[in-house]
């Protein structure tokens, strides 16, 4: 642990990050009886959802993919679990999958702010969520928001975010994952 409130130190390896993403299965995002969605189910659809729409993306599609993590690491809290999650990955994944990763809450919150009918399309955990994590952005944050060079590619990620919240639906596990974050990871090791 660091000594940041508790957070984790930041990922030396890869399998780090694979075994965060393993271990994120346990973490249930179950609402409804007789459903079950679990973190890494989320995160998957996340990253399927990016993966179709934008399959040239690789690093966007892998944003997706560990960009809630930070809810299974120390120290646990909603309102830093971007942060946690993007300082975690960001030695292993990248500069820009760590940004887009940060920014996920803030696209969120941003998306609240300047569009009337999104904060309709958030689930309850997202709305409950959003009162921790800062609510609705004032006119400072938004114009900052607005100035993040990555600040449109956060708000792709953010909506795939929202529509990555179906339980039952069936993509590729984990292991369709491995082959693309170790080809990544090699690009960014020297």
């Amino acid at each position: 642990m660091s000594e940041r409130d508790g957070w984790p130190r930041p990922a030396a390896t890869l399998d780090e990050v694979i075994d965060v993403l393993r271990a994120s299965s346990a973490y249930d995002l179950t609402d409804l009886p007789g459903l079950h969605h679990d973190l890494l189910d989320h995160c998957l659809q996340t990253a399927d959802v990016l993966r179709t729409s934008y399959p040239a993306d690789a690093e966007l599609q892998i944003a997706g993919l560990v960009h809630d993590i930070g809810h299974i690491l120390g120290p646990r809290r909603d309102e830093v679990h971007a942060e946690v999650a993007a300082s975690f990955v960001g030695p292993v994944l990248g500069e820009r999958v760590a940004d887009l990763v940060r920014l996920h809450v803030a696209a969120k919150r941003y998306l609240v702010t300047t569009d009337p009918r999104y904060r309709e399309e958030l689930d309850h955990g997202s709305v409950a969520s959003l009162e921790h994590q800062g609510g609705s952005m004032a006119p400072g944050e938004v114009l900052a928001f607005e100035g993040e060079p990555l600040g449109d590619d956060a708000l792709v990620l953010r909506r795939a975010d929202e529509a990555g919240k179906v339980p039952g639906r069936v993509v590729p596990g984990l292991e369709t994952w491995l082959a693309p974050l170790r080809s990544h990871n090699s690009r960014l090791s020297p």
